[in-house]
């Protein structure tokens, strides 16, 4: 079996964004070789995640809102208490609930590879997903395959 890394890397623009990576994974996996076996695509990120879905400006719109909705950016978040203590953060800054966010999200996604192709639903694309923007950030490529 052959093992291809690629790593990907993103600069999000906003507190939450969903960032169309589709391409580069596509890109990665033609890259690798690997005729058949599988992409694992991962953020190594605590407030940021992997998610598949369609890309559709509303329904897009519609997920965020969901994520404000379900993980309120207002909420008392005793992390918030820690990391500001800990970091000695004069910023204001909190991101507990980006957290929160990333537990609903997840960290990664697998697609299978067969004849060289993600084997992707024709509405499907694969979405880095920032919760704690605006950064930059690094995502794993990973496929592995004959």
């Amino acid at each position: 079996m052959k093992i291809y890394k690629k790593t990907i890397e993103k600069e999000s623009r906003s507190q939450i964004e969903f960032i169309d990576i589709t391409t580069a994974v596509d890109e990665a996996v033609k890259g690798s070789k690997i005729e058949n076996g599988q992409v694992l695509v991962f953020s190594g990120h605590t407030t940021a995640g992997i998610a598949i879905n369609e890309n559709e400006s509303l329904l897009l719109q519609d997920l965020q809102r969901m994520l404000y909705r379900l993980v309120p950016i207002d909420e008392r978040y005793s992390h918030d208490l820690f990391e500001l203590k800990r970091m000695n953060r004069s910023d204001g800054r909190s991101n507990g609930h980006s957290h929160c966010k990333n537990m609903l999200i997840g960290n990664s996604e697998t697609v299978p590879i067969e004849k060289g192709k993600m084997l992707l639903g024709s509405l499907q694309s694969i979405f880095f997903v920032e919760m704690d923007g605006a950064r930059k950030r690094s995502i794993i490529v990973q496929i592995m395959g004959e």
